[in-house]
């Protein structure tokens, strides 16, 4: 309850600067839960936080060049990191060993850009490399395999003949629902692809974008923003896509952007943005050579820049929202993790309805029944009642915000065919389960 009411009064969006966690860390990314956060380092580890101890939970030690990207499964039992040494593994945090069991290691033959989990099964993950290619990796026994995305041209004019080419993608995201896949292009291009049947069923052109070198989406994936090499930062609405057809049709249709976002006065590029839990509050790492900060606009109406987060000389490298909160994970040149959150004043009466603050000290009045003398065998049937009543010692408050980001990821459409395919196979990634505390054994 009075965390429910502290909500209230709370900005939502982050405003200072709550911990620094000393990780060496180029990358970070929470949870979907929020309690942990999971760091990539130039050095090839990587490393588990939990944000209730502040302490290292995990070391995933496999990998023997820089992390490229980290990523977590939908309940948070895998991790996936993904390296400059050619290879993607995931790692099995109910395992009861440090570093962790791996589940798989996927190895390919140049450096992986990014890859991540499909949002409804981690057996299924969306993998971009270095030379422009994008796969779906499948782990599944039926579906087992790797399986290139290629873009669909028309040969001719009167589009009889529709051939694969090879387009070079420099970005590459599952949408939330995970029906569809976005590949960014070095010409300006989004791409989408159908997971299921791996076919493209849209082409956007971005008009004076470049280079598109990051996708983002909203909770409910509605929309989109795209970072680009022109150093701006647009929002758009995305069409409904039709499903797969037998002849390959897909939309060929230019996006305008609803937003863009930029800084017109020093004109710096972008490293990363993230949506809040609502989406309707866009978060950009700017990439600043003199200082660290965080651009804050407003997604949803006017699109105006709402505030201007500043971490001080060390420069920013990565930016993640909570999945839940309003607190902003960022990541500075010197490997720090500062966790940003908004600060409240102690409202004492919040916690009691008769609790009066005051500025100054006043005579305190006594009621006439404050200090009498209780009958001893009420208090005592008092005590018994209150024994009697269950208490609910690991769920706690239930907070608007968990409430709100629970119902935005609700899934739909359970019967079509893309979730039916997504949920084919059983996933032992299931809610409720504990990550096992270890405790080192020191010998004399």
């Amino acid at each position: 309850m009075n965390r429910t009411v502290a909500n209230l009064f709370t900005s939502p969006y982050p405003t200072a600067i709550q911990t620094s966690l000393d990780s060496l860390a180029i990358l970070a990314r929470f949870d979907q839960s929020g309690k942990y956060v999971a760091a990539g380092r130039h050095d090839g580890l990587g490393v588990v936080w939990d944000l209730t101890t502040r302490g290292q939970v995990r070391w995933l030690e496999g990998h023997v060049k820089g992390i490229t990207s980290i990523d977590w499964s939908q309940n948070s039992r895998y991790v996936l990191t993904s390296s400059k040494d050619w290879n993607v593994i995931v790692w099995d945090l109910a395992s009861d060993m440090d570093p962790p069991r791996r589940r798989a290691t996927i190895r390919f033959d140049v450096p992986v850009v990014t890859a991540s989990f499909h949002p409804r099964h981690s057996k299924i993950l969306l993998v971009l490399l270095s030379s422009g290619e994008a796969y779906i990796v499948d782990l599944r026994r039926e579906y087992r395999g790797r399986y290139e995305l290629c873009e669909l041209r028309y040969e001719s004019d009167d589009e009889s003949h529709i051939s694969r080419s090879r387009t070079a993608f420099s970005a590459a995201r599952f949408d939330p629902s995970g029906k569809h896949v976005f590949l960014g292009t070095t010409l300006g291009f989004v791409l989408v692809f159908n997971s299921r049947t791996k076919t493209m069923v849209g082409r956007h052109k971005i008009s004076g974008a470049g280079v598109i070198r990051g996708l983002e989406f909203t909770a409910s994936g509605r929309r989109m923003v795209t970072n680009s090499s022109d150093r701006v930062l647009r929002q758009f609405n995305l069409p409904t896509y039709p499903p797969p057809t037998v002849e390959n049709e897909y939309i060929e249709q230019e996006l305008e952007p609803t937003h863009r976002f930029n800084d017109p006065i020093s004109k710096v590029g972008w490293h990363s943005m993230s949506y809040s839990p609502d989406g309707e509050w866009l978060a950009g790492g700017a990439a600043d050579d003199a200082s660290h900060k965080i651009y804050i606009w407003d997604s949803v109406r006017e699109g105006l820049l709402a505030s201007t987060l500043d971490g001080g000389r060390e420069l920013l490298t990565d930016v993640h929202w909570h999945p839940r909160r309003p607190t902003i994970a960022s990541v500075t040149n010197m490997g720090n993790i500062l966790i940003w959150h908004c600060p409240t004043e102690e409202r004492w009466g919040a916690f009691a309805g008769g609790f009066e603050e005051v500025d100054e000290n006043v005579e305190y009045e006594e009621r006439e029944d404050e200090f009498d003398i209780e009958d001893e065998a009420d208090i005592a049937r008092r005590k018994m009642l209150e024994e009697e009543e269950d208490v609910d010692i690991e769920g706690g408050a239930t907070d608007v915000a968990d409430s709100a980001a629970d119902h935005i990821r609700q899934p739909t459409g359970e019967n079509d065919e893309d979730t039916i395919w997504a949920l084919d196979e059983p996933d032992d990634d299931l809610e409720g389960w504990k990550m096992k505390v270890l405790v080192d054994d020191e010998q004399d």
